[in-house]
């Protein structure tokens, strides 16, 4: 976890950029709905930028306590409690997703950067939903719909690309996630809660199959930040 906390920042806000565009495009749908439920513009933003959790604004789902308590599992020991409460205020599954792939232990600094520029985005996504998306064509806000789930599949791919354990296991969660969709008794549950099953199903299998050691993770956290520094050295060079 080498680095300043300015420097973590710094690249924090920089990978969450495309989070932040897709953001900005997919929270149109979300704007929308609000102007049907009756909010104001501005309610409407106010709501966002408050509650940035993404269809957590409108239905309460506990799979954000799940992702809260792997992330704290992230932090270094000594991380203060405050810093922690405002990492806790805008885990959705994106900003989390980049958060983990983080090397060794997160510094905080690198979610709170990512956050500065992530959530902006959809407050101002949603903003905009309520003010033009009545006069959007239908299928253009049918497509702006489903282009979170394309970032998002970008977040995973990578990482999954690196590990065969990870590939294994995001591949079992699709299939299951499909299974339980037509499963009998569990189809009838709601899609939050097949969520939280699914979580722990598969990520406490895999944690007792292949745990991880920490000491060997933060080892190559170290070997990788020198490698990049080398990089970027002889880039400078160059």
């Amino acid at each position: 976890m080498r680095g300043t906390n300015k420097s973590w920042f710094a690249k924090g806000m920089r990978d969450a950029i495309p989070i932040a565009l897709g953001y900005l495009a997919v929270s149109f749908t979300l704007g929308i709905a609000a102007k049907n439920a009756g909010f104001t513009p501005f309610q409407a933003f106010l709501v966002s930028f408050t509650n940035n959790a993404s269809a957590g604004e409108l239905i309460t789902n506990a799979r954000y306590l799940l992702m809260s308590c792997a992330l704290s599992q992230k932090l270094p020991p000594d991380t203060p409690m405050i810093q922690r409460l405002l990492l806790s205020y805008d885990v959705t599954d994106e900003l989390f997703g980049i958060s983990v792939a983080v090397p060794g232990k997160l510094n905080p600094y690198y979610s709170f950067g990512a956050y500065t520029v992530a959530l902006p985005g959809w407050a101002f996504g949603t903003l905009f939903g309520t003010l033009m998306g009545s006069i959007l064509p239908a299928n253009i806000v049918s497509a702006l719909s489903v282009g979170l789930y394309g970032m998002f599949l970008a977040i995973i791919i990578p990482p999954a690309r690196k590990n065969k354990i990870l590939a294994g296991v995001v591949l079992i969660s699709m299939g299951a996630s499909f299974a339980f969709t037509k499963l009998p008794v569990v189809h009838t549950l709601s899609t939050g809660t097949r969520t939280i099953l699914l979580t722990i199903l598969i990520a406490g299998g895999a944690a007792i199959l292949f745990p991880i050691n920490e000491e060997e993770d933060d080892t190559k956290s170290t070997e990788s930040s020198v490698l990049n520094n080398n990089e970027r050295q002889a880039s400078h060079e160059s």
